[in-house]
């Protein structure tokens, strides 16, 4: 298992092309079918960022061995068809083929066999792909499946043909970050392989990563029901998929709804620039900004800590910085202020939370923001913008409570319409409110 503390500062960032991959589903459900041809789904995965091995359509045994005439290198082919789930079952699949005659040959000999045991089947030709040699790769599968209750599952494991005999698998939900990814690849045994081999260690950020794009495609696509990558072949210079299977169900509305735990709001980023030039950038808090809101409670005053703490404070345990930066989006929302960088290496110049009630209707807000940027007016542009979440989330007030000496705070809360009582069990203190 990953140690407790910090969640590891990875980078993860990635440009996803979900209008790419739309149409590649829109198409095989229109004409009835529900899984994707291995080509489709190789397609599928490049639209997500994961490095795929080039693929060619030959659509008859002579096809197959021009194509690999001008490839002029070793090559692997497999039936195409998506009716065939498992194509070595049926000797679907031929590798390291070294000439073109060879290639004819054992595409001739997969159509022979395919009319002896499935007559039935329809395919659509052969997939031709130049082999890739990668020295010490180890071969994974990952994916998704069906969870039931819980919704789409991602899993992670030890990969190729005897992956189900050997069965080391993890799963987790999604969303995931690098964090969550890392703690899945933890729960197998070839993780140790993986992390400590001096001959064969692995990119562990590069299999994080492709978790990670697995999981926004679960987020994006609500028609997919399955993927199984396998093999994911790795190494220590990275990840390339040499084989995929998708399949689908129609389905209404976005992907995100099915997810038992609700995804990174993206929608929420803006860039927001100050009269002075300077901008940041103001997103949803992510498990990876805890060092960052360590560093930024560090160069806080003690006063300053105090007026947000009600105590003095030097520095957050990782318990409570945990819990101000690994949020349930669905309850609660932190919205920080942060420079450039990737999360985890970006500075963190203010943070706003609101913590609603279950039913929706009140909401806590606690705010701290870093004294240079308060007087460039950060704080009052975290307020407003977590109260118009709070508004589009329809909780019907936010409240704090707030020393009665902490005068910035309070005049701020004026400027925004809150109303300000003294309460009666505790006169040091002042309840704020706003009925939104």
């Amino acid at each position: 298992m990953v140690a407790d503390g910090n969640p590891p500062s990875l980078p993860e960032e990635f440009t996803p092309y979900p209008e790419v991959a739309r149409p590649i589903i829109a198409q095989a459900l229109a004409e009835g079918r529900d899984r994707l041809s291995e080509f489709e789904a190789l397609q599928l995965l490049a639209a997500y960022g994961i490095p795929v091995v080039d693929s060619l359509i030959a659509t008859s045994p002579d096809s197959a061995a021009a194509i690999a005439a001008n490839l002029d290198r070793p090559v692997a082919i497999n039936i195409l068809s998506p009716d065939i789930e498992n194509k070595h079952q049926i000797g679907g699949v031929a590798r390291y083929l070294n000439t073109p005659e060879a290639v004819r040959q054992a595409a001739e000999a997969m159509l022979i066999r395919l009319r002896t045991v499935a007559p039935a089947v329809q395919t659509e030709g052969f997939l031709i792909q130049p082999m890739e040699y990668r020295d010490g790769a180890y071969d994974i599968t990952l994916g998704v499946r069906p969870g039931g209750h819980f919704g789409p599952v991602i899993y992670f494991g030890q990969g190729g043909t005897e992956a189900r005999v050997i069965n080391d698998i993890a799963s987790g939900l999604p969303p995931l970050n690098m964090h969550l990814a890392r703690e899945i690849m933890s729960q197998t045994r070839i993780y140790e392989l993986l992390r400590y081999s001096l001959l064969r260690r692995a990119d562990l950020d590069a299999l994080a990563l492709t978790l990670i794009k697995v999981s926004q495609m679960v987020v994006d696509l609500g028609e997919l029901v399955e993927l199984n990558i396998n093999p994911l072949r790795a190494n220590a210079q990275g990840v390339l998929a040499l084989d995929a299977q998708v399949r689908l169900a129609p389905c209404e509305g976005a992907g995100a709804r099915r997810l038992a735990i609700r995804p990174y709001p993206k929608q929420l980023e803006e860039t927001c620039a100050f009269p002075d030039g300077r901008t940041v950038l103001l997103r949803p808090v992510l498990p990876e900004d805890e060092p960052a809101l360590q560093a930024l409670v560090q160069r806080t005053s003690p006063e300053d800590l105090r007026l947000r703490f009600f105590q003095p404070i030097r520095e957050l345990s990782h318990d409570m910085a945990a819990r101000l930066t690994q949020i349930d989006y669905d309850r609660e929302m932190a919205l920080a202020a942060v420079g450039p960088g990737l999360p985890g290496k970006a500075e963190i110049y203010g943070m706003v939370t609101v913590s609603a009630d279950p039913d929706n209707d009140q909401a806590e807000y606690s705010i701290i923001v870093d004294r240079l940027w308060m007087r460039l007016g950060l704080g009052s542009l975290l307020m407003r913008r977590i109260l118009d979440y709070a508004r589009e989330r329809g909780i019907r007030e936010v409240y704090g409570e707030v020393l009665q000496e902490n005068e910035p705070m309070l005049q701020l809360d004026r400027a925004l319409g809150f109303t300000i009582k003294i309460k009666p069990d505790d006169p040091g203190l002042r309840h704020v409110s706003l009925r939104l």
